[in-house]
């Protein structure tokens, strides 16, 4: 009897660590891959159009409220498709299994405010082989007073890190409950509008906001509603308890390109974007003196 004994409890044993390295290994695999997500099908029209090595670049007229008032500038949105490591959460060199498909959107806008410029930058990384959220959202500002960065990545939590100059903000590292993220908005509507959340929502508004508000990064109450057109659809997200809005004008058809939008602040002054131009390009490549024409292409110089 003792022999068996041990036998069982031998075995019950090594039970219990098959079992625990099983949750360790699951606990390793980023939370971008072991959400309750629904794999994502595209269609041949998006592959064509995003599958031909080439990023879309369209510039955008600026008007953009700050320190109530509104300053003239540019935008542009910069959409290409990469390969994406997902434990490491950035761009993959290597060809490899563990990649993961993306969507960035690098979205940045330059305005001056009396004697000094801004620089804002906010990227985006969605993926397309499932439904997740954004498995990557990063954002920084540059102005003469100083600069502030944030991160967030897709683990458990979301994780997210803040650098900032203002007394109150410096150095800030936090763990938020999924949720919808208004910067991963546009990129939804380049891949399937039909697929944008709508109704009432819990939402992790744009680090811009939070930043040049110098508001707690928390997610808040808004509502999400779509309006489809024949030839341009608009998607709105309200947020009563702040007082703000963000409308994005989309074409209905695909590849549902981004021709303007608009952000109401809490002061009531709106900034708006209006497309100037849009190309297809291999801009990564194009870094020469002898590519500088095509700014002029996009009205930027």
């Amino acid at each position: 009897m003792p022999f068996f004994k041990a036998i069982i409890i031998a075995s019950f044993l090594n039970l219990f660590v098959f079992v625990g390295c099983k949750n360790s290994e699951n606990n390793l695999i980023p939370a971008s891959q072991n959400e309750n997500a629904i794999k994502r099908d595209l269609p041949e029209e998006f592959k064509t159009y995003w599958y031909d090595g080439n990023a879309e670049i369209t510039s955008y007229n600026l008007l953009q409220e700050r320190y109530g008032e509104l300053r003239k500038g540019k935008a542009v949105n910069i959409f290409v498709t990469e390969d994406f490591l997902p434990k490491a959460q950035v761009k993959a060199n290597n060809i490899s299994e563990e990649n993961i498909p993306v969507l960035k959107l690098n979205q940045v806008k330059k305005y001056v405010t009396g004697i000094y410029p801004y620089s804002v930058m906010t990227s985006a990384f969605s993926p397309l082989n499932s439904t997740q959220h954004a498995v990557k959202l990063s954002f920084s500002m540059q102005e003469w007073c100083g600069q502030a960065y944030v991160q967030l990545n897709n683990k458990m939590e979301f994780e997210i890190t803040s650098h900032s100059y203002f007394e109150g903000e410096a150095d800030q590292n936090l763990s938020l409950p999924k949720t919808w993220l208004e910067s991963e908005i546009w990129n939804l509507i380049r891949i399937n509008p039909n697929q944008l959340p709508t109704g009432d929502l819990s939402v992790l508004p744009s680090f811009e906001y939070f930043r040049m508000s110098h508001q707690k990064i928390e997610s808040k109450n808004a509502y999400g509603k779509l309006m489809q057109g024949d030839s341009l659809s608009t998607y709105t997200l309200e947020y009563p308890e702040i007082k703000r809005s963000l409308a994005i004008y989309f074409n209905s058809q695909s590849p549902y390109e981004i021709e303007r939008w608009e952000e109401t602040h809490p002061n009531g002054l709106k900034t708006t974007a209006e497309k100037l131009r849009r190309i297809k390009s291999k801009y990564w490549s194009q870094n020469g003196t002898q590519f500088e024409f095509l700014r002029d292409s996009l009205l930027l110089n």
